[in-house]
Order: structure tokens, then C-alpha cells, then sequence
């Protein structure tokens, strides 16, 4: 129990010093272009009627100075999606529908990739999800922030209403966190990603990568945007939103624990020995401290309650970003326990052949 204890409060300290806990990775400092360029935004939305009504009039209503065009993607929607985004659009509005989907691509390409095509030639694409709620100056200070980066990713706020979410949420974001770092997304490393709700592409740079279609297969699109315009010279920038939030609801925690178990395993590229390292590193950085504080004996306590207390303080910031309760962090270990079985669960449905889910829609 010693050794256990020492090992997690070890890896502890070398995690806190990464600080990738820190929530100060904003939108970076913002410069007047000269001339403000063109943006073209391209919504992909699948079912989305019910939830439309509430993010789509904030994109209506941006104020940008420069020439703005929104395209909504129908991506086989069978609620009447297309129906109500013409309705809200009055005009100021794209509607379209890509056709059916080609072998080999996700939905979600699918319908960026038709967006693409469709927005013609403007200097900036902003991919945005149906979900997302923008502030009124969104489009305007992503693109005052680009300077000369290719891509700027804002991860929006997500929804903290229920107590299903006030648990899992912040958490889902610091653990996101932890596997890319935004200070290191952000340099000029090799670690990439993006957060798919918000981002801001050069256009020019995402065709010189290859276009969409160099990721048309991709399950977690956001992570495989960054990674494709890093890895082709650009610059990228990966921070936490201030006015961008997503307004979709997961009251329970069987919502919460499918938005988690459809790409868990695909995250761990299908692999049953990555699988078992996570397991195993998620129980011995998050819950054999609190184990061994509470039910330990004489010497392993102590270093077990070191590793629970830098667990906990670095957990706090990303509580304040949520505007939660710090005291909420001791509960990291329980957060912790679920997304162990969510991930465990994720395996098992890709190995009945479930794959990656998502409205109607499965992946092998």
C-alpha cells in the first residue's frame, strides 16, 4: 500500500506540473485585421429542429464587419431540421442537404464537407455544431485572435443545470484536458487537437492539408482537424470559450454516459492493451488515494492524502470556470470511477459490434 501510494502521489506531482489543470487559455490577443475577411459558417445538423431555435438566431444576428455567409447542412435529419433552420434563416440562410453519404466517410465530414463546397472561396470556414450558442461578436473576435494562425478552437461551456452534469461535465473537460494539454496544443510541439463545436480554418490552409477529406473517416473530428493542420505547418490554438456555449441538455446520466461511451474506445484506437492501461492508470492516480486515505493504514496514508490533496487543487479551476462549488472536487474519485466505466462499456459495445453511436448512426 506504501508503494502505491508513494507511485500515485508521484505521478500527481509530475501532472501538476504539467499544468494542464490551468483554465487560462482564452481567446489570444486580439488585432483589428486591416481588412476584414470573409467567413462562411458551416452548421452540420442531424435532428436537430428542437434544439435549432435556440442556437441558430445567435449566428443570424452576429455582428461582423466583414462579409459573413451561414450554411446550415442538413445531414438526413427525419424531424423536419431543414424546415425550421429555413423558417429561423428568413432568407439570411443556406439550407442544404450533401446526398447520401459515401462508404468510408462519417456523417459529420460528410456534411462538412458539403458545406465546403458549397461556401465557394472565403478566407476563413467557421465549423460549428447546432447545438452551440454564440455571443453576438463570436465570429469577430475568433477572427480578431487568428492573426496568423490557421485554426483557433474555442471548447464551449457546456450545460451544468442538472446534478448528473455538474458532476460529470467540468470533469469531462479537465480530463480532455489532461490527455491535450491546450499550452502544449498551443506550441509548437507535435500534441494536436481542436474542439469541434467552435472552430475557425483558414481555408486556404485546410486545403493545402487535404481538404476534409483527409480525415472523412474520423469518429472524434475535432481532435483529427487539429492534428492534420499541425501536422501540414500550421499554426493552431486550442483554449476554453467565454461567449461560445453548448445549449444541449443530458439530464440523466444514461445521456451523459452514452456521450462518453461513443467514442471512449475509439479514443484508445480499439486497442484492449491501451484499454487496460487506462483502467489501470485511472485507478491508481484517481482512486487509490482516496482508497488508501480512508481505508488505508500507518504510512501509506500519508502519501495517499498528499495525492488526493494535489488531485483536488488542481481540480478547483476548472470548478470556477463552471462557476461550481470548489468542495465539488473531492468528488473527482467518483467522477473518475464513472468515466472508468464508461470506458470499460465502450469496449463492450464496440465488441458487439455497437461501434461509435450517434443518433441512428454506428461506426465499427
Amino acid at each position: 500500500m506504501i508503494i502505491v501510494g508513494v507511485v500515485a502521489l508521484v505521478a500527481w506531482l509530475w501532472l501538476a506540473a504539467t499544468r494542464f489543470w490551468r483554465t487560462d487559455q482564452r481567446l489570444p490577443p486580439r488585432r483589428t485585421p486591416a481588412t476584414w475577411p470573409s467567413v462562411a459558417v458551416v452548421v452540420p445538423a442531424r435532428d436537430e429542429a428542437g434544439i435549432l431555435p435556440e442556437t441558430l438566431p445567435a449566428l443570424l444576428a452576429q455582428r461582423y464587419p466583414g462579409p459573413l455567409r451561414l450554411i446550415l447542412v442538413d445531414d438526413g435529419s427525419g424531424d423536419g431540421t431543414a424546415d425550421v433552420a429555413r423558417a429561423l434563416g428568413g432568407g439570411r440562410l443556406t439550407v442544404t442537404a450533401p446526398g447520401d453519404r459515401p462508404p468510408g466517410w462519417t456523417g459529420k465530414l460528410w456534411a462538412l464537407a458539403h458545406g465546403v463546397e458549397q461556401a465557394g472561396e472565403p478566407d476563413f470556414l467557421l465549423f460549428t455544431d447546432a447545438d452551440i450558442a454564440h455571443g453576438p461578436d463570436s465570429v469577430t473576435a475568433l477572427v480578431e485572435a487568428a492573426g496568423e494562425r490557421d485554426l483557433v478552437s474555442q471548447m464551449a461551456r457546456l450545460r451544468t443545470r442538472t446534478g448528473w452534469e455538474r458532476l460529470v461535465v467540468p470533469a469531462f473537460v479537465y480530463f480532455f484536458a489532461m490527455l491535450y494539454p491546450f499550452r502544449r496544443v498551443n506550441g509548437p510541439g507535435r500534441t494536436a487537437a481542436a474542439a469541434g463545436g467552435c472552430c475557425l480554418v483558414r481555408r486556404a490552409a485546410l486545403e493545402r492539408a487535404g481538404g476534409v477529406a483527409a480525415i472523412r473517416d474520423a469518429v472524434i473530428d475535432d481532435v483529427a482537424l487539429g492534428r492534420l493542420l499541425k501536422r501540414a505547418g500550421s499554426r493552431i490554438w486550442l483554449g476554453l470559450a467565454c461567449d461560445v456555449r453548448s445549449v444541449r441538455p443530458y439530464p440523466s446520466l444514461r445521456s451523459l454516459w452514452d456521450m462518453v461511451a461513443r467514442s471512449a474506445y475509439t479514443q484508445l484506437r480499439h486497442s484492449p492493451a491501451l484499454l487496460a492501461g487506462t483502467v489501470l492508470g485511472l485507478a491508481l492516480v484517481f482512486l487509490a488515494p482516496p482508497v488508501l486515505t480512508l481505508a488505508g493504514a500507518g504510512p501509506a496514508r500519508l502519501p495517499a492524502l498528499a495525492a488526493w490533496l494535489l488531485m483536488t487543487l488542481t481540480y478547483v479551476p476548472m470548478l470556477r470556470y463552471y462557476r461550481q462549488p470548489w468542495p465539488a472536487a473531492l468528488l473527482l474519485p467518483v467522477t473518475a470511477t464513472l468515466y472508468l466505466l464508461m470506458t470499460v462499456d465502450s469496449a463492450v459495445r464496440h465488441r458487439r459490434g455497437h461501434g461509435a453511436a450517434w443518433k441512428g448512426r454506428s461506426y465499427g
